[in-house]
C-alpha cells in the first residue's frame, strides 16, 4: 500500500517544492505534479522539486500522448530521472486540459496511450526506433543519451473500461479519479484485472490507486459541503465515467444536466450552481476522500478491503485547515491508522 500526493503548479515553484517537503516528511511515497495547462511548466517544476527532495518518487499526473509528442516526454522524462537519481515515474492519460485553446483533438485515447507507452519504453531503453502505429508515429530516431532507467515506472490514468484494461495490460498502476466507493473499487478492480489476465500477467502485478479530493476536517459535514460543489461537477459533466453511480442511486436528474448544455473546462464549478442541492453526502463520500481523521481513516481501510493499494490525494483545506495541514493529517494520522489495522489483521490471520 502507498500513499501519493497530486499538486496543482498553481502555486509559485518555491511553495509547491515546500509541500512536497512536507509530503516527503509525512510519509508521502509520490508527488505529482499536474500536467495542467497553463499553469507552471511540468518539468522544469519537477526537476526543481527533484533537488528539493530526496526520497518521494515525482512525475506528471497525467501527460498525454497529444499535447505532447510521446518522443518529448521520454527525453523529458529520462533526464527528470537523471535529476532526480531514479525517481521519475510517469503519469499517462488522454487528457482535457488545454486542449481548446491548442486546437487539438483526441482520436481514439486508449490505443494512443498504449502506444506511446511502448514508444516511450523503447525510447528510454536506448533503441533507435521507427514507429509506425495507428495514432503515434516516429521516424528512425533515438535519444541522444541514455537514460539511468531503461524503464521507468508508468501509471496509466482512465474512467473508462477499455483504457483500464489496456492499463492492466501494459503499465505498472492503473488510477481512477473518484473511484471513492466499494463497489466502485471492486468494479475498477474487475476490469484492470481482465486487462491483465487477457495480456498474460497477474493482476497482482499491476497497482490499483484512487485519485480522490481529500478534505480532512475537524467536523464531517462541514468537509463534504466544501467538495460538493466539485462532486457535482464531475457527476454534472460526465466527463468522468463510472461503473456503478446508477445502480448505486447517485446520478442526477438528465433533463437538470441537460438544461445547463455544454460547459467549458476552464469554466469551473459555478455553472452548475443549481444542481448543488441536490448532491447529497453520499454522492460526495461516493467520489472524495473527506470527513474527520477518523472518517477518513474508516474510509481507506474500507477502499483497501475493496482491493485498492493506492491512494493519491489531491488537499482541499477547510476552514481553520490548512492544505498543508491536510497533507500532514493524512500522512502522520490517517494512514498509519491504516497500516496499523492491517497489520494486526495481519497478526491475528498467522496466528
Amino acid at each position: 500500500m502507498s500513499i501519493e500526493l497530486l499538486m496543482l503548479g498553481d502555486q509559485s515553484v518555491s511553495r509547491l517544492a515546500a509541500r512536497t517537503r512536507l509530503a516527503e516528511e509525512s510519509g508521502f511515497e509520490t508527488v505529482w505534479l499536474a500536467d495542467e495547462r497553463f499553469y507552471r511548466e511540468i518539468y522544469s517544476s519537477l526537476s526543481y522539486l527533484a533537488g528539493q527532495t530526496s526520497r518521494v518518487n515525482l512525475g506528471p499526473c497525467v501527460t498525454d500522448p497529444f499535447a505532447r509528442h510521446p518522443a518529448l516526454t521520454a527525453m523529458a522524462l529520462g533526464t527528470l530521472d537523471e535529476i532526480s537519481e531514479g525517481r521519475a515515474i510517469l503519469g499517462i492519460g488522454a487528457g482535457v486540459s488545454g486542449f481548446a485553446e491548442l486546437g487539438i483533438q483526441s482520436r481514439k485515447p486508449p490505443l494512443a496511450i498504449r502506444e506511446a507507452v511502448d514508444l516511450i519504453r523503447q525510447l528510454m531503453a536506448g533503441q533507435e526506433v521507427d514507429y509506425q502505429g495507428e495514432i503515434i508515429r516516429f521516424q528512425r530516431g533515438r535519444l541522444n543519451f541514455t537514460p539511468p532507467r531503461a524503464r521507468v515506472p508508468v501509471r496509466v490514468a482512465s474512467n473508462g473500461p477499455l483504457g483500464q484494461k489496456m492499463g492492466g495490460a501494459v503499465a505498472d498502476g492503473v488510477m481512477m479519479e473518484g473511484c471513492g466507493s466499494v463497489e466502485e473499487a471492486k468494479a475498477f478492480a474487475s476490469a484492470v484485472a481482465e486487462g491483465a489476465m487477457k495480456a498474460g500477467r497477474s493482476p497482482r502485478e499491476v497497482k490499483l490507486v484512487a485519485r480522490l479530493d481529500c478534505c480532512i476536517a475537524n467536523d464531517g459535514k462541514q468537509a463534504r459541503d466544501i467538495l460538493r460543489p466539485s462532486v457535482t461537477r464531475i457527476i454534472a459533466q460526465a466527463t468522468s465515467r463510472f461503473y456503478t453511480l446508477q445502480t448505486q442511486g447517485l446520478t442526477l436528474p438528465k433533463e437538470l444536466v441537460e438544461a445547463i448544455g455544454p460547459v467549458p473546462y476552464a469554466a469551473g464549478v459555478t455553472p452548475f450552481a443549481a444542481l448543488f442541492p441536490l448532491v447529497t453526502d453520499r454522492h460526495v463520500d461516493a467520489l472524495t476522500l473527506c470527513g474527520t481523521v477518523e472518517e477518513v481513516t474508516q474510509h481507506v481501510i474500507d477502499l483497501r478491503r475493496a482491493g485498492l493499494t493506492g491512494f493519491n490525494i489531491f488537499p482541499v483545506p477547510a476552514p481553520g485547515i490548512s492544505y498543508e495541514d491536510v497533507i500532514v493529517r493524512f500522512g502522520t494520522q490517517v494512514w498509519p491508522a491504516v497500516e496499523a489495522t492491517f497489520a494486526k489483521e495481519s497478526s491475528d490471520w498467522r496466528a
